[in-house]
């Protein structure tokens, strides 16, 4: 129920009230699994994405959101369940293969799952190193990847800011990419770095942002 009030109520309100610039929307696969890899601005940009996407988004999230026992946390929960998040624990090597699991069970079942190859939010404006945990789920589960630019999220809520503001925002969905070349491939390390390197460039080409080929320091918690 709240999944549909997300996407049929919430959404529409969004679109109508922020009128994000979408572009390339029709480069989405209509079936089929796909990996959406965007640029990481701002803490909204799981928003944008999923009331910009015609498909219903996954994404990862934190665990502790899904978690609390108060009118407050189940509702947090509930929204949060609503904008797609799947809760996962974070901090270690072995939340990081169950997160890899989660999203490739989203793969594997023909859905759209989001990811952030930068793993965080870039707090300098720069597209960074992207991890290769979205060349591993590509090269695993056959998903087309289409990358994503976001531009202007950053000023939505800005630093102090409790309440979103109106800003110019645009997201823009590139060409499919298809990584089948690589078929049976999926775990070697070269391989997953190449096909990475391929979806930040590709991202790097929408975005126009500066690149640096170094990976984002996680920010501390709360930040990201």
């Amino acid at each position: 129920m709240i999944a549909l009030l997300v996407r049929f109520v919430l959404g529409p309100l969004a679109r109508a009230l922020y009128r994000p610039e979408v572009r390339g929307v029709e480069n989405v696969p209509a079936t089929g699994p796909v990996l959406l890899a965007a640029n990481h601005r701002a803490a909204l940009d799981t928003g944008v994405i999923t009331f910009a996407t015609p498909r219903q988004v996954k994404f990862l999230g934190k665990a502790e959101y899904f978690v609390g026992k108060t009118l407050k946390g189940r509702l947090m929960a509930g929204f949060l369940g609503g904008l797609g998040y799947i809760p996962v624990e974070r901090g270690n090597a072995q939340a990081g293969l169950a997160a890899l699991e989660a999203a490739r069970k989203v793969l594997d079942a023909g859905g759209v799952f989001a990811i952030y190859p930068e793993g965080t939010r870039s707090l300098d404006g720069r597209l960074h190193r992207g991890h290769t945990g979205v060349g591993a789920l590509a090269l695993a589960t056959g998903a087309k990847v289409v990358p994503v630019a976001l531009t202007g999220t950053e000023n939505l809520q800005p630093e102090g800011a409790r309440i979103p503001r109106l800003a110019k925002i645009s997201i823009t969905f590139g060409k499919p990419l298809d990584f089948s070349r690589y078929e049976g491939q999926d775990y070697a390390p070269a391989i997953r770095r190449s096909v990475t390197d391929e979806v930040m460039y590709a991202i790097l080409e929408l975005s126009g942002q500066e690149y640096v080929d170094t990976y984002h320091k996680r920010p501390s918690e709360g930040v990201a």
